[in-house]
Parts: structure tokens; sequence; C-alpha cells
């Protein structure tokens, strides 16, 4: 068996139960008839049980089986049906989505769950959570009888469904699609014509029916993305009364053939090949003008889907890591710098090893954080009772999801390519768990928007929003911490690091501004560059607070190794991965346009 599961979830339960407000999340109207703070333990612990003895096995038959194209059909490896079967009766899958659900999960709580399941199998998670996302986009925008015919069966993942938007050719550019919806004599519904590539679980044997949205342009609509609406479009009509009906002429072209996650199946999925194929419009017609609703529709589901994505890097990097620990602990081999003739030591003794090792726990542990008070943000939005916790929230939120989707998993596959070299040349072969681990998380930083499109949302859109006050607030944040820990002395130097990172970002703001009105082209230029140094302030911000809280338990007489841990952690980013941003700065202050100025023949 190549894979190999080590996960824990201590760093979930510190996050929950002693640095985030856990007992507030916890105690809104939602929850309190039926969880409580005192369930957190037993929850996460439960949860890790599940992903260990359920879902766990089924990796390796991900990536040797993987999902099969056979007579028109998608097959994945028959170890997922029982797994899937299981998670879903037992409440871990997608009725977590539904916001309105029984015994639902703050998210704080189900994406931790999430992550677990990601960890143990990467390539069959996307299975668990398309049904309840795709419901709740259903749920929010629907007429009754769209939700009450559609959702049940998705939320307990009896069926499942897909968001298809990328075209052939059209990558990111969704305005160009050409995929187009014709009136039908019946009202709203529209026979639904083109092709759908890329769409991650377009097609499988999991469930007895899978329901698409599809974003399609309804015959005379606006040009771009302003005229796109969104269809529910069944592979398999239901009835009126909920019975499964004939095919819908939705065909599955084909699956791609990919470097990882080869049990989830990537599909090529063509609509309406016959002229029968029958999408139910979601929400109203364009209106005078030819704008219609879908994009707006889809955003619902891709924000979220943004933060997931991140979160998923997150959970295969720390499988690559808890493998990378354990090898260098077991791996006799050199001896100590400063006793060359001794005995042969583990590793992990070795100073190099060590350094490889903490900048993954530190960038893991940062990507955490950030995700998590993203996740704490989104409980609030949802269920918050306090208007202004959720006025904070929703404002803060716009700000953290392109840096979790894109600074998460960029640096989840640099991790993992850090993981290897623990292993060295047995990192390099499939026998070991990391070489796969690289190969599934590759993935992260294309999917629902690549990562430069990420970049440009912050810069372009999310410095300016409210004419630039959300983000004047979010550094403010930053800068009211430090200024309030101006006297700690046991971390006098991360503090000050903590200022100089922020001043030299705010000054970096006011170079990249006049780009704006000078040579537009520098921001793209630098735009990725500004995002990842964005995610190391605000990461070195939230550890600082982790640390603090660390410290005040160390103080107290606890001995768990953890808080130790976790301050040696936290020093160590701030010490040798926030300065990145000082020296980013200075790069994009410089303006070197040689990248712009370069011969397309010189390439």
């Amino acid at each position: 068996m190549a894979s190999k599961y080590i996960y824990k979830n201590r760093d979930n339960k510190f996050i929950i139960k002693e640095w985030l407000d856990g007992k507030k999340i916890l105690g809104l109207k939602r929850f309190e008839d039926y969880l409580s703070f005192e369930d957190v333990d037993s929850i996460l612990d439960e949860a890790l049980k599940m992903s260990r003895e359920v879902v766990a096995p089924t990796n390796d038959d991900g990536d040797t089986i993987g999902a099969k194209f056979t007579d028109g059909k998608v097959i994945v490896p028959p170890s997922f049906h029982k797994a899937f079967k299981f998670v879903e009766e037992n409440g871990w899958g997608g009725s977590n989505k539904d916001i309105d659900g029984e015994g639902t999960l703050p998210e704080i709580l189900s994406e931790s769950v999430r992550e677990f399941m990601i960890a143990a199998n990467p390539s069959m998670t996307p299975y668990f959570g398309l049904a309840g996302g795709i419901a709740s986009v259903i749920k929010e925008f629907a007429t009754k009888e769209q939700i009450d015919l559609y959702t049940p069966k998705m939320f307990s993942g009896i069926w499942n469904g897909t968001m298809c938007l990328t075209e052939p050719g059209g990558g990111s550019d969704v305005g160009d699609m050409t995929s187009k919806a014709y009136p039908t004599e019946k009202p709203n519904f529209y026979k639904i014509k083109g092709t759908k590539c890329f769409i991650t679980g377009g097609d499988h044997d999991l469930t007895e029916n899978i329901i698409h949205l599809v974003l399609a342009r309804i015959d005379g609509a606006a040009p771009g993305t302003k005229g796109l609406s969104l269809f529910i479009v069944p592979k398999i009509w239901v009835n009126e009364d909920g019975s499964l009906g004939e095919p819908n002429d939705v065909t599955t072209v084909g699956i791609e053939h990919k470097m990882g996650l080869k049990g989830s199946s990537t599909a090529v999925l063509s609509f309406g090949d016959d002229d029968k194929c029958i999408g139910w419009l979601l929400g109203s017609a364009p209106d005078e003008k030819g704008i219609g609703q879908g994009m707006a529709q889809m955003f619902k589901m891709i924000n979220g889907s943004r933060m997931d994505t991140g979160h998923s890097a997150l959970g295969v990097a720390t499988v690559a890591y808890n493998n990378a620990v354990e090898y260098a602990k077991e791996r006799i081999q050199g001896r100590p710098i400063t006793d060359p003739r001794g005995k042969r030591v583990p590793i992990i003794q070795h100073e190099d090893v060590r350094r490889m090792l903490l900048t993954q726990k530190a960038t893991l542990d940062a990507m955490r954080a950030m995700i998590f008070q993203g996740y704490y943000y989104l409980d609030l939005i949802d269920f918050g009772g306090e208007p202004e916790d959720v006025a904070q929230a929703k404002r803060f939120i716009e700000v953290i999801t392109p840096l979790v989707k894109a600074y998460c998993s960029d640096q989840g596959w640099l991790m993992v390519t850090e993981a290897i070299q623990v292993f060295a040349g047995y990192g390099f072969t499939e026998e070991y768990p990391v070489a796969k681990c690289a190969r599934d998380i590759k993935i992260y930083s294309i999917w629902e928007g690549t990562n430069f499109i990420q970049s440009m949302d912050l810069v372009g859109r999310k410095w300016n929003l409210e004419k630039g006050n959300i983000f004047k607030e979010f550094l403010t944040a930053i800068g009211a911490f430090v200024q309030s820990n101006e006297g700690n002395t046991e971390f006098a130097r991360e503090f000050a690091l903590l200022g100089e990172a922020l001043q030299s970002y705010v000054d970096m703001m006011k170079t990249v501004l006049g780009y704006f009105k000078g040579d537009i082209r520098m921001v793209p230029l630098y735009s990725t560059r500004i995002l990842r140094i964005t995610a190391e302030l605000y990461a070195a911000y939230l550890l600082m607070q982790q640390a603090l809280v660390c410290s005040a338990k160390i103080k107290e007489g606890a001995t768990d190794i953890f808080y130790p841990g976790k301050v040696q952690t936290v020093k160590f980013y701030v010490h040798n991965i926030l300065p990145d941003v000082m020296a980013t700065v200075r790069v994009i202050k410089d303006a070197d346009t040689s990248a712009i100025d370069m011969p397309e023949e010189a390439f």
C-alpha cells in the first residue's frame, strides 16, 4: 500500500476550543438545542476514526483502479461505493451543507470533518461535497417546487450534483461560452445545447441520478457574463412525483486522464445532441436588457468552493508532512555535524531536515489558521445573531477568500515538494506516499479560478471594496494588534517584525496604486506576488494570536507539548517566512519590466 494515512486533530481542537471563540458559534440559536462545546472532542475524534477506518482504505484504489470510462458510462472503484454509503448515511456528507437541516454542524466542525476525509482520500471527497453544494444553490434561488423536488435526495446523498461552467477552449473566459438555452412551450423550461469540460463528478455510478447546474445563455440574452443564466439539468429526468423518468439527453463524451485524483471523474459532457435535453431555469429570465442571474447564483457556490479548494490542499499537504516526520524519525543516516565520528543518527537530528520539517509545519499551521478564521466568519454570516458580527464577517470574508484559495494551494504544493526532499530518493518512488500527494495536490491551484485570477481579484477588486474601506479595516486590525502588544517582552522581536511587514505592505500599496494610474501592465505582472505576501502578513498576524494563547497556557502550568511546539512554530514562521513580505516589496518597487520587454522569439 503506497498511501499511508497519518493524521492528528489536535490543531483543529485548539483552533475551535482555545483560539477561535467556538463557544460563541456552538451557543448560537441554530445549534444550541443539539450541540454543546463539550461535544467538540468527541465529534472530531469520531470523524478522524471514520476517515481512518472507512475512507482511507479506498485511497489506493482511487489511484490504481481509478475512475473508468466504459461503454459511455463512468465506473468508480468498488470500494468507493461502501465508503460513500457509510459517510452519507451517517451524516458526514452532503447533509451538512443543508443550512436548515436536522443535525447540521457549523462550518468550523463540518469542515474539520471534511479535512480529515480529504486527507484520507482526496479523489473520493469531491463526491461527498458536490451534491450538498449544488443543493444549497438550488435552495437559495429556486422555487419551492424545485427545492422540494431536488434537494432532499441531494442532501441525503441519494442523488449527486455538479456545476457545469468550463467549455472546451473557453477556460476562464466564462463570458465567451457558447452553450445556449432555447425556450420551449412550457414556461421556464428550455432546450439546452452545448458542451462542458473538466466537470468534476460529471458522471459516475455512486448515485442513481446527477443533477447538473448548467451555465448557458438564453437565446437573445446579452453577450458576456452578464447574459448568462443557470439551469437545473438532471442526467435523468425527474417526474413531478419525484420518480425518475427518461434519460435527459446528457452524454458523457469521456473523462480526463490526469496526473492525480484519478478516482475522481473529470468528465466532458455534451448536452442536447438529440435536441432532447431540458433545463429548468433557476430564478428569473434575463431582464429587458438581456441581463441574466446566472453568474450571481453561481458565485453562491464558487466562493465557498474556493475556500474548500485551499482547504483540500491543506489536507493533502498535511498527510505528506506527517509521513515525512515519521520517516525522518525512523531513517538512520549520517552523523551529527558536531560529532563527525559519532554514531549514525535519525535524519530528524540533522539541521537542514529540521528546517524542511518546520517550514512545512509552520506553513500548514498558517494555512489552517486562515482557513478556519474564514469558516468562523461563514458561521457568523449564516447563523450569527448579532448584526455587527455578521456585517464584520461579511466584510472580512471578502478579503480572505482569494488568500485561502491561492496561498494554500500554492504553498501546499511547495510543502509536498519539501516532504519529498525529506524522503530523498525514496520520495521520488511510488512505493512511498508523498509521490501520490504531489500528483494529487497540483490541481488545486487551477481549480475554481487559477491563482492569477485570485490575485487580480484581490488587487483589482478587494483592495477597492467600499472605496478601499474594507481593506483598510483589514490592515487596521493587524496594526491595532501589533500596537496592543508593544510591551510584550516575550515576543518583542516577533511583534517588531510583524509591524515592519505591515508598514512595508502599506508602502507597497501606494506604489501599486501608482501603477494603476501609470503602466497598468505592472499590476498583473506583480499580482500573484502581492497575494502571496498579503497572505503571509495575515497568517503571521493570526499565528501570533495563537502564540499568545499557548504562552498563557504554558504560564498556567500546562504540560502538553503542543503549546511550546506551537510557540516555536510561530516564531519560525515570523522569522523565516514573514520577511518575504519585505523582500518582495523591494522587488515590486524596483518595477523591473524584463518579463514584459522580453521578445517572444527569445523565450
